[in-house]
């Protein structure tokens, strides 16, 4: 409870006159927009995303860096691009999360990147496997300024762990984790607040209360049980949980599966948050993975020219008309999580 508390005045904490009034006006033209139908977009994202890197040393089945199926390149993100990127929205933005696809940790300079971004008083996140967390790389996480970890763990023994996350090793994930804890208590440090993320399949929901003892024996913060994006669904899968809560679908009385999320003509994130690959493209949301609609590129663009472009506002208009003709709409539930 003390962890939670901590990190939601560590988070507003962040707030200025500056972001409070860019919040408000992005609210603001989202209910114009959700009631005019119209692409109406005033202020800037509340919050972005940053890819580090497309690269993974796990394979996970459904992730398209774990089966090596982008049609994208892979890279690593440049500092220039990224400075500069950050330089224009440090006033008004809050949340950064340093996560799309690949493993944050492979970056060289990745906790370089998140210590730029805490220095401008920006709240941080970030999302790991927990492989690369050694005693070095713990210790620079801590002294980063990083205000949050997602530490995926998805079994709480190897042979569940590895069922879903192929070739990890959930000793080192363990080790990592404690390695965080160790160097938190050594600097005496609040942050980074630790969360274990479960991602919830067929294949280890029956070890969901024994996660959130494992978390509560290592002195985690907090465990997020998360549903898991499925892209042949309709048909079943054998990672699609069978306790309802758990699932983003439900089986129909023909044997066929649908998605839970009646995908209404809205989407909050499309006015308040963007992802950003590695080479600068600016997506809509985590669910584009392969950036196949890409809205525009920081290489040779401000953030300001791409946010306010017509590109952009014809998706915009185009979701507010008829979402369900989107295709990384079709199977969106928003990263439906369930806390602990």
């Amino acid at each position: 409870m003390w962890a939670s508390f901590h990190d939601t005045t560590n988070l507003l904490s962040k707030l200025t006159r500056r972001r409070v009034q860019n919040a408000l006006k992005i609210l603001q033209s989202y209910y114009k927009a959700k009631g005019s139908k119209q692409p109406i977009i005033e202020g800037l994202p509340v919050s972005i995303a940053f890819e580090p890197t497309t690269s993974c040393n796990l394979r996970c089945p459904e992730c398209p860096s774990g089966l090596r199926a982008f049609t994208r390149p892979t890279g690593m993100l440049s500092d220039d691009l990224f400075k500069k990127i950050i330089d224009e929205l440090a006033d008004t933005l809050l949340y950064l999360t340093f996560y799309f696809q690949g493993e944050p940790y492979l970056h060289p300079q990745f906790l370089e990147l998140v210590k730029y971004a805490a220095q401008k008083n920006i709240y941080t996140a970030t999302s790991t496997n927990a492989h690369y967390l050694n005693d070095e790389n713990a210790r620079k996480t801590v002294e980063s300024g990083l205000d949050r970890l997602i530490i995926s763990i998805d079994g709480t023994t190897q042979e569940v762990y590895q069922a879903y996350r192929i070739g990890g090793n959930l000793n080192k994930v363990i080790e990592g984790t404690k390695n965080i804890i160790a160097w938190k208590k050594k600097l005496r440090a609040r942050k980074p607040q630790v969360i274990f993320q479960f991602l919830v399949v067929k294949p280890n929901e029956h070890q969901i209360k024994a996660v959130k003892q494992m978390a509560k024996q290592l002195g985690v913060d907090k465990v997020a049980y998360k549903t898991a994006q499925i892209y042949d669904y309709e048909g079943g899968s054998p990672l699609i949980p069978s306790i309802a809560q758990y699932s983003r679908y439900q089986k129909e009385k023909n044997g066929k599966f649908t998605i839970k999320n009646k995908l209404l003509d809205h989407c909050w994130k499309m006015w308040h948050s963007c992802v950003i690959t590695w080479d600068g493209k600016v997506v809509p949301c985590c669910f584009d993975k392969d950036a196949h609609f890409q809205l525009g590129d920081l290489a040779n663009k401000s953030f300001q020219e791409v946010w306010y472009s017509t590109p952009y506002k014809q998706f915009r208009g185009k979701l507010l008309q008829s979402r369900k003709e989107i295709s990384i709409c079709a199977n969106c539930t928003e990263g439906t999580k369930v806390w602990a």
